[in-house]
């Protein structure tokens, strides 16, 4: 009897932008109210404020010559480094991202060419049966394509995928939205491959939702909160139906990709979950944890870089995960045949997760 054909991650790759962006430096915003207004409360309260809901101290940005396919392509030539892959060998290339190559000096979405090609043409790729597309899916684009090189990798006769997430947030926030203290830039890869397996191991299992009846515009690009500004529009969120939202529905969706697996919450090493806000990643776990009976769950299970890295949309994921890979996180290790999950939710509203076995 053949064997059946799983996939797997085999290498991993970041690029975190080298400027720091502390709390302090949003000292001279002038904050305003979604009608305009001025805010009722000092910069300093609002700033404390938000640290202590999203738990993010600083955050990363990149300097203004850097474009996401550049940040793209280094994560993705990190990772197949790390793989030991010929870029050639490559089937398929899925860069997932939300605005483009949006520049430092003209925030304006640009993607003509996919920002895909531009990773490509940027890590030399001569092959031209390397198929290279782009994913638009909210925060939860990194994730998705993984799901999708994993259909890619079992039904195909392809062997290798390379999958990145690359983002730069900073350039299309509103500097009059306290929200933008959230956003930040940054990307993160992971080559995915193909192997023939007489046990279950990469891929175990995934599901994906999207709701948009009354969820579609909770993420949308808007005015500033300044009439002044009438010529640009930027990304704004509501942040309490996002939050509700998140936590109704993501530890039920991890929860049935778990069960797909057959593979229990304590069977679960680490739970990589798209880093938005740190309290609400917190209150994600515990929720996960109760659909098992578990009233608590321990702090080492969910690693975390929003409070160094911010919300850098779809690469968080990637980013956490080839830091954890690489060593760099003090006291999360993966281990061979551990159980880790990875998961994300925002824009659309869409939400996914992957169950995934260590080789």
């Amino acid at each position: 009897m053949r064997d059946k054909k799983y996939a797997l991650i085999t290498g991993t790759g970041s690029y975190i932008p080298s400027r720091r962006v502390p709390n302090t430096d949003f000292l001279e915003n002038t904050f305003l109210n979604n009608d305009g207004t001025p805010l009722d409360k000092p910069i300093e309260e609002t700033i404390q404020k938000f640290s202590e809901i999203t738990g993010i101290e600083e955050r990363r940005y990149a300097k203004d010559d850097v474009l996401a396919s550049d940040m793209g392509a280094e994560a993705g030539k990190q990772a197949l480094s790390s793989a030991e892959l010929d870029p050639e060998k490559l089937d398929y290339i899925v860069v997932a991202h939300n605005f483009g190559d949006v520049r430092a000096d003209n925030p304006r979405v640009d993607m003509v060419p996919t920002l895909a090609s531009r990773v490509k043409h940027k890590l030399g790729i001569k092959n031209p049966y390397c198929v290279a597309y782009d994913l638009p899916f909210g925060c939860p684009g990194w994730v998705q394509g993984l799901i999708q090189c994993n259909y890619y990798l079992r039904s195909e006769d392809a062997s290798a995928g390379l999958v990145i997430g690359t983002e730069t947030l900073s350039r299309i926030c509103d500097p009059h939205d306290r929200d933008s203290m959230i956003y930040s830039d940054g990307a993160g890869a992971a080559v995915l491959e193909g192997r023939e397996s007489n046990t279950p191991v990469g891929i175990l299992s995934h599901s994906a939702r999207t709701d948009t009846e009354e969820q579609a515009y909770y993420l949308k690009m808007d005015s500033s909160y300044n009439s002044d500004d009438n010529d640009s529009l930027y990304m704004k969120m509501n942040g309490r139906k996002l939050y509700q939202y998140a936590l109704t529905h993501v530890p039920e969706l991890v929860k049935t990709s778990l069960d797909k697996a057959n593979i229990g919450f304590d069977e679960v090493a680490k739970v990589f979950i798209h880093q938005a806000n740190a309290k609400m990643d917190a209150a994600i776990l515990e929720r996960l944890a109760k659909l098992y009976g578990h009233n608590e769950v321990s702090d080492d299970i969910m690693p975390m870089t929003i409070s160094r890295l911010g919300n850098s949309s779809v690469a968080t994921v990637p980013t956490l995960l080839d830091l954890v890979l690489r060593g760099e996180m003090e006291n999360h290790q993966i281990e061979k045949g551990d159980i880790i999950v990875l998961a994300s939710v925002g824009a659309g509203m869409n939400i996914n997760a992957i169950v995934y076995q260590m080789d």
